[in-house]
């Protein structure tokens, strides 16, 4: 049989909290560092420790970086999902599997290799024999699939930070698992292999959420306040763990404010509180996060006060799957809190775009004066993706519309906080502690010069600037990326996290005959590229990662009534990162029924 290289899907199987998570990032590691396009999806239970937990690990020479349609490789190291995941294998599937843990493999469909992980680990180091068997594993994978030597050791040493006992432990784990596999599968080890490639100079592996602590540091934040939940919390920690490093004075004291608030609500509240002050407020959070600031959040609105919220999103509603992923807040977002309200939504769909978003947010936040919305999910913020590098801010930061002093005010004819002089919709408005007399933020009605007001004509006047300051955004906000074909013909439209698995539905489509174009949206409201690419199409479907298709309801809101019937929604949502083959196949079923094609996908 001819070796496959640089094409398969791992399925690693353990359970939570057995240290399997070091040596499944050990693997990602070392499979990036030989230049191997590759992606790590952490499949993790939301309660208590020692559940099942997965790690699917993709290695593709053509960039995919979704779950492929199938597993390749299965490792089994836990009993309770173990005939499950037997069964789950289809032929010819390699399975690696611990004897000690004393269930069968039967299937002599597949080629399966048995391996005493625990016993081995306990020769090394009988009190850590449990996490130990995890590197036993990554041995084996190591003989498996020629993994270089220098690279895995690299990782290693990188997962494990200097601590040098652990180092040396997991090394002799590592040599015994690969010296096993070497002496006892010879030439029955399967078809797959890890091939270098040239490796791309600058580059490396970052989780969305530490991308955006980064660019949150760089975008000048100085008050950090947030409540930790899943999967949101390592965007505070990561900005927590950089500060020392980034952000202090000469005196080495850090120069932003971090507070763990009581609540989600207490956390917007904070941040609220520095955008008034003059300062840049963050929290971050996902769906429920956002339920509970409702009311401060349109309070930041109305009372235009700027400040930053990520939301990284996991799959609702209530409670719902915690650790499992969903574009299911975004129509929350864009509307939130009650009444007439709109924000801007930055959507990244890569590691550059979480850190570059997360900078110019803050710019964004006062040059609007009003809160902005960061969008992620878990699937982009909690695993490592391949990252080509930073763009860091290369112009001071945007301050928007900030009287200083007295003078100022007064070249402004007729100057009142909430009086629009230059018709953009954005009002100038002035610091605490400045020396200008104080003017009252109000979240109730008032006139231009902030004072308290119910006239309904003052109101609608109000709230019609308050629109049109967003809408001017729409040709400045980050603009959507295209790539169409001359055919113009079907169009998808997406956004976020769907840009990693995007390029593989468009090649599943392309095998068929059919030409794609592509558009991402990566803000709201709306570009005009965006309703330009509907026009310029016959058909257009929207993809996203949810149920109810909530970019199809914000197109089909803002959309020309005539270009209303060419858009289609395809929306999908099970909790799992999304699977290529699963939107392309629906993307047909749409297509067919719309009249578009006859093509039919096996």
């Amino acid at each position: 049989m001819d070796n496959i290289i640089n094409d398969f899907t791992l399925n690693i199987a353990t359970a939570n909290g057995t240290g399997s998570q070091s040596a499944n990032l050990i693997l990602l590691q070392t499979i990036s560092d030989m230049g191997v396009n590759v992606s790590g999806k952490n499949l993790f239970p939301s309660n208590i420790s020692g559940l099942p937990t997965w790690y699917i690990i993709r290695a593709s020479d053509a960039g995919y970086q979704a779950p492929g349609n199938r597993t390749h490789i299965q490792v089994l190291m836990n009993k309770a999902t173990w005939e499950a995941d037997i069964e789950a294998c289809e032929p010819g599937t390699v399975i690696i599997y611990n004897t000690d843990v004393k269930l069968p493999v039967e299937r002599d469909d597949c080629l399966v290799l048995p391996v005493p992980m625990t016993k081995m680990a306990r020769g090394i180091h009988p009190k850590l024999a449990r996490m130990i068997a995890n590197i036993i594993y990554v041995g084996v994978l190591a003989h498996l699939l020629n993994l270089d030597d220098d690279a895995i050791l690299s990782a290693l040493n990188k997962q494990f930070k200097g601590k040098q006992k652990a180092i040396e432990l997991n090394s002799t784990a590592l040599a015994l698992g690969r010296d096993f596999a070497a002496e006892n599968f010879g030439e029955e080890r399967g078809p797959y292999r890890v091939e270098a490639r040239e490796i791309e100079e600058g580059s490396f592996m970052i989780e969305g959420n530490e991308a955006i602590a980064l660019g949150a540091i760089y975008g000048g934040i100085t008050t950090l306040a947030w409540y930790p939940i899943t999967p949101s919390s390592s965007v505070a920690e990561g900005i927590i763990d950089w500060l020392p490093k980034l952000r202090h004075d000469e005196d080495g004291k850090t120069t932003c404010a971090v507070i763990q608030a009581e609540d989600e609500l207490s956390a917007v509240g904070m941040i609220i509180g520095t955008g008034f002050a003059g300062g840049r407020g963050m929290t971050a959070t996902s769906g429920p996060g956002i339920s509970l600031m409702s009311e401060f959040i349109g309070l930041a609105y109305f009372a235009e006060i700027p400040c930053v919220v990520w939301d990284v999103n996991r799959t609702g509603p209530s409670t719902g799957l915690p650790t499992r992923t969903q574009q299911g807040d975004l129509s929350m977002l864009y509307e939130a809190s009650h009444g007439d309200t709109q924000f801007p939504v930055l959507i990244p769909g890569n590691m550059e775009e979480c850190f570059e978003f997360s900078w110019r947010a803050f710019d964004i936040a006062e040059r609007l004066q009003t809160l902005v919305f960061g969008f992620s999910d878990l699937d982009l913020g909690m695993n490592k993706w391949k990252c080509s590098g930073f763009t860091y801010p290369d112009t001071p930061m945007d301050r928007g519309k900030v009287l200083h002093t007295q003078k100022e005010i007064d070249a402004i004819e007729n100057h009142g906080r909430y009086r629009d002089v230059d018709g953009d919709g954005i009002c100038y408005r002035t610091l605490p502690g400045s020396g200008i007399d104080p003017i009252l933020y109000r979240g109730t009605g008032k006139d231009e010069d902030g004072t308290y007001s119910e006239k309904p004509e003052i109101y609608h006047a109000n709230m019609e600037r308050l629109k049109r300051k967003i809408d001017n955004s729409r040709t400045w906000l980050p603009q959507p990326i295209l790539r169409e074909e001359v055919e113009l013909e079907i169009g998808i439209i997406y956004y976020g996290s769907m840009e990693n698995m995007i390029q593989e539905i468009d090649d599943i489509l392309e095998s068929t005959g059919m030409k794609v174009s592509q558009c991402r949206i990566r803000s709201l409201p709306l570009s005009p590229i965006a309703e330009k690419f509907v026009r310029d199409h016959e058909t257009t479907i929207i993809l996203e990662v949810n149920r109810d298709g909530q970019m199809y309801g914000i197109l089909r809101k803002e959309l020309p009534i005539e270009l209303v019937p060419r858009v289609h929604s395809c929306a999908f949502s099970d909790g799992m990162p999304p699977r290529a083959i699963i939107y392309a196949k629906k993307i047909m079923d749409v297509l067919r029924k719309v009249g578009a094609t006859t093509e039919v996908l096996a």
